[in-house]
């Protein structure tokens, strides 16, 4: 009786409880950051193996990564710098769409910026801004939206 009582009630507190970045999700947010980085320094070396392997690591959430998949891979499609911050944008929404729909943290050191400048969104990690859709011509525009003090 007691083992089955336990079960439950730790059945209920998992399915209650947001989950937080873990081997599936951080396995997307981990390139994400590393292509954010990218962009935000103005280089495009290295995205199509980033998108590659958050496409990859994307495809094993199931239904709900499916948004990330196309993202990244229109990413990884991307011809020019400014193609890939096109392209990064989609993959921003998708990330914050996925997190929002099944309640996933996207990790303790990782935050929503906004850019009220380029109208857009990104994950980055903690720290000082990191503009990756306008790179070294406007690098520290934007701030932190979710709310947690720096």
């Amino acid at each position: 009786m007691f083992r089955t009582t336990f079960a439950i009630a730790l059945t209920v507190l998992s399915l209650a409880a947001p989950a937080v970045a873990g081997s599936g999700l951080d396995a997307v947010v981990q390139p994400y950051l590393q292509i954010q980085e990218t962009l935000a320094a103005d280089k495009t070396a290295g995205l199509r193996d980033q998108a590659a392997a958050l496409s990859s690591a994307a495809a094993r959430l199931g239904k709900p990564g499916e948004g990330l998949v196309t993202a990244a891979r229109q990413l990884q499609a991307a011809g020019s710098l400014t193609a890939a911050r096109d392209a990064f944008f989609a993959l921003s929404n998708a990330l914050f769409n996925y997190a929002d729909a099944t309640g996933t943290s996207l990790g303790p050191e990782v935050r929503r910026a906004y850019c009220p400048m380029e109208k857009k969104s990104w994950a980055q990690k903690d720290g000082q801004i990191a503009n990756p859709y306008a790179g070294s011509r406007m690098l520290r525009c934007g701030e932190f939206t979710d709310g947690r003090k720096s």
